[in-house]
């Protein structure tokens, strides 16, 4: 059998290798503003800056930060939604040495603690609303330093003095609480740039940004990428799409996470393309934004798509200027995918990426044959396989299995967990976790989480099959199912779900929907109707979110 089967499915264009540089992360910034320093780089709420300012500007911080005492090496938490500020302090941050830590600004004040903690950080820049939180846990970590960057800053006018009124308050009381730690951003940004300064030389191979995943296999684990992973995956994705100077993409995906980071980031910059920011999805400001700024690639999740579906206008708002839709993070159900290109017109890509491998690392060919329900195809140079989950043995195509990769862009390992690095990482293959299989054209399929699986009297229930059936049903928004302690069978399961505007449903009319078109033992027990399903940052449904409540229930109980 071929041994990369898939190659022959490449677009026309796409290399099957990369010759990676290895360099700092940094220098993609900096070579495409030495390339064409008045290009546009990115555009927020307003206002444009170009690669001269951005670059400029990120290195007057680098020089400041130094100035300021931290050293190269040290970690420096970056929590603040996409912004340009947050563009600056991450290539500003590498441009010092210092290791970037993406944290998610809507964590719990225990789950930011633990992470400003265990990451080692020194310093933190946020925004207003968020630094009370930061300074009230200052005590119990080791940051020295926080900066408080106002998004109204950059922002043109009248928006920017609208926000400054709306930072004016949070940013106050955290000030009068203890504001003894925090400095402005923008002394970070006052010119010039020193005269000789020069970025920080850094090996490729070591350590630039550390990133915690998202806990759903319990307490969050922090993911070690270098510079030489983070820039062999901008090339990749640039090589996928074959991306260059005239792409503009709307950066709603948050840049903390692996996804939003390299995409939507990275790999625009290595491009030399533009960047439309938005700081957080909101559906109806997301096809606004799209319908004025016509940005011709767009990535989401599949909850995303699921909430422009449930515009009731959404056929007003002229999407044409989309060329490419890319979605991942979570699976694409089939029925998301029909009914939104229905609606559009537009069409979508799936792919599959993971945070242990920077992020995307195959998809469905842009331009070519494109499977329903596959996550596509290895990028140029990613090893892929399927090997059985009781023997890590070879699995042929068609067969289900656990999903194994070897690529360039596989992490460092876990940070201070060497006997996770070591389940995960082996003789250079990364486990994902993830169970799929593979057909004869080397397209891959998954199936399943590892550690989502549903031992329903003996029997394996992968919570896709259901997921994709609760999708199919007419009245619903969105749903999911989980597994949940039985006495008797080992787990049952239970759904979730979220009825569309104005419908009405029993219990009993979705049991008798399941029992119609599944085998008995996968037919759910139980259904909750609710308004609202807790979801990640980036739109994810939080499957162990629900199931640690079913547990605690069950633990009340007992």
């Amino acid at each position: 059998m071929n041994a990369k089967p898939w190659l022959k499915f490449y677009d026309a264009g796409v290399p099957q290798t990369i010759s990676y540089p290895q360099m700092p992360l940094y220098r993609l910034l900096d070579d495409a503003a030495e390339k064409n320093p008045q290009a546009l780089c990115c555009h927020f709420f307003g206002r444009w800056f170009t690669y001269r300012t951005i670059k400029e500007w990120s290195d007057r911080i680098a020089a400041h930060l130094l100035e300021a005492g931290f050293q190269p090496g040290e970690h420096i938490a970056l929590l603040m939604p996409n912004s340009p500020q947050f563009i600056l302090a991450y290539y500003a941050a590498l441009k010092a040495g210092m290791v970037v830590v993406a944290l998610n600004p809507l964590s719990s004040a225990r789950e930011l603690e633990y992470q400003l903690d265990h990451s080692e950080a020194v310093a933190c820049i946020t925004i207003p609303m968020f630094l009370g939180k930061v300074l009230e846990l200052l005590p119990r970590t080791q940051v020295k330093k926080v900066y408080y960057a106002r998004l109204a800053d950059f922002m043109s006018f009248p928006i920017g003095l609208l926000m400054r009124f709306r930072e004016r308050s949070p940013l106050r009381a955290a000030l009068n609480q203890g504001g003894t730690h925090a400095a402005d951003f923008k002394t970070l940004l006052r010119p010039p740039v020193p005269q000789g300064f020069r970025p920080h030389p850094v090996d490729a191979q070591k350590m630039a940004v550390l990133i915690y995943s998202g806990g759903t296999t319990g307490i969050a684990k922090g993911i070690m990428l270098s510079h030489f992973n983070l820039v062999a995956n901008a090339h990749q994705i640039v090589a996928w799409g074959q991306l260059n100077a005239q792409v503009r993409i709307l950066a709603v995906l948050p840049f903390f996470h692996g996804y939003g980071m390299s995409v939507t980031m990275n790999a625009i910059l290595l491009a030399g393309g533009q960047i439309i920011l938005m700081p957080r999805f909101d559906a109806r400001q997301v096809v606004r934004t799209i319908q004025k700024h016509q940005p011709n690639f767009f990535t989401g999740v599949p909850t995303m798509f699921v909430a422009f579906s449930n515009l009731p206008d959404i056929q007003k708002y002229d999407l044409s200027s989309l060329q490419g839709i890319f979605v991942g993070a979570a699976p694409l159900t089939k029925a998301i995918k029909e009914n939104f290109e229905a609606k559009t017109g537009g069409r979508m890509i799936e792919g599959y990426g993971l945070t242990e491998a920077v992020t995307a690392i195959m998809a469905n060919p842009y331009l070519g044959v494109h499977k329903v329900g596959s996550i596509g195809i290895p990028f140029p140079d990613v090893e892929a396989k399927i090997v059985s989950l009781e023997d890590e043995r070879d699995l042929p195509p068609g067969e289900q299995g656990e999903i194994v990769l070897r690529s360039p862009t596989n992490m460092l390992g876990y940070f201070k967990n060497p006997q996770e690095t070591r389940q995960t990482l082996r003789d250079g293959w990364l486990f994902t976790g993830d169970i799929g299989y593979m057909d004869e054209d080397g397209y891959f399929y998954i199936t399943d989480r590892k550690k989502d699986l549903i031992i329903v009297g003996g029997f394996n229930v992968f919570p896709r099959e259901i997921d994709e059936l609760i999708y199919q049903h007419p009245k619903v928004k969105e749903g999911i199912c989980v597994g949940i302690p039985d006495a008797y069978k080992g787990e049952r399961i239970k759904v979730f779900i979220v009825l569309k505007e104005g419908e009405q449903a029993s219990e009993e009319e979705f049991i008798h929907y399941f029992r119609q078109h599944l085998t008995p033992y996968k037919v759910p027990s139980e259904v909750e109707f609710r308004q609202e399903l807790p979801k990640s940052m980036i739109g994810k449904i939080l499957r162990r979110a629900l199931r640690e409540e079913e547990l605690k229930k069950v633990a009340e109980k007992d």
